[in-house]
Parts: C-alpha cells; sequence; structure tokens
C-alpha cells in the first residue's frame, strides 16, 4: 500500500490526473485500499525492475444495485514508468477480464485538459460519454471532467 501512495501522490503536484490538491497518507488510504475485493472491485499493481511501476483500481460506479455491473477506473503510473506501456497493459487487462469480473460498463472520470490520458482510453475504444463542465478548480482555474466509457458485453 505505501507504494501506490506514493505513485498517487507524485500526480497530485501536477494537477493532470487528480483533483486531490495536497498528498495523502497511507492511513488516509487504508479504507479506500480495503473496499477493493479481488473477485469483484480488485486493485492490480504492475511491477518492472521489482518495483510497483502502477496501479489500477476498480470500485464501483454508483453504489445501487441497478448499477452493478458498472465500474469506474483509476490508473496511476510512477513517474519515472511512464510512457512504457504500463497504462495501456492495465487497461487490456480490465476489458479482458471484464466479463469474470461481471463488469458490463467501464467509465473513467478524466480532467479535460489529460490529452495523455484521453488518448490511451480512446485508443482501447472509449468513447466520450460526457463533459461536466468547469466542476474542478485547479490553481484557481476551472476544469472540466470528461466521462468516458466502454461497454464490455
Amino acid at each position: 500500500m505505501p507504494a501506490s501512495v506514493h505513485i498517487f501522490n507524485q500526480a497530485v503536484p501536477t494537477q493532470m490526473s487528480t483533483a486531490v490538491l495536497e498528498p495523502v497518507t497511507v492511513d488516509e488510504r487504508r479504507e479506500w485500499f480495503h473496499e477493493h475485493s479481488p473477485d469483484r472491485h480488485p486493485l492490480w499493481v504492475c511491477e518492472m525492475d521489482r518495483e510497483i511501476a502502477g496501479w489500477l483500481s476498480i470500485h464501483p460506479f454508483i453504489t445501487r444495485c441497478a448499477y452493478r455491473g458498472t465500474v469506474e477506473i483509476s490508473i496511476y503510473v510512477r513517474e519515472q514508468f511512464q510512457r512504457r506501456g504500463i497504462a495501456r497493459a492495465l487497461l487490456r487487462q480490465v476489458i479482458e477480464r471484464s466479463s469474470a469480473l461481471e463488469i458490463t460498463a467501464v467509465i473513467g472520470l478524466i480532467l479535460g485538459h489529460n490529452a495523455p490520458s484521453l488518448q490511451l482510453f480512446e485508443a482501447h475504444g472509449f468513447d466520450r460519454w460526457g463533459v461536466l463542465p468547469q466542476v474542478a478548480r485547479l490553481d484557481g482555474v476551472p476544469r472540466d471532467i470528461v466521462i468516458v466509457g466502454r461497454h464490455t458485453a
């Protein structure tokens, strides 16, 4: 868990992939970590050079029963391992394992100015399902959230 927190905290000051404005602690992320389960909402890591290079979190999109098959995912990659195919591999894993996890739709919420993430998801068959205009404020700048999604079944 410390490695996943470290990777997440690397993303905080960039303001490209999270609207969290301050680094988090392991204790603050403990509940989030325990919400994952290998059979329904896993947290997968990718290792390179004997280090955790990145991770992908699958969590409920909305907890109401009718949305059970719809999940939201988050992907974070350690700075020194970016642009080496880790995010692509993790995203492919979700698509390939969606049936076994009873996932029918995958959603990502991406800051509108994060062109690399938008391109990654679109390259894997995700469409833009909507925009939440100027709902995040980063360094005083209003930012959009782009909702990307893909049906898996």
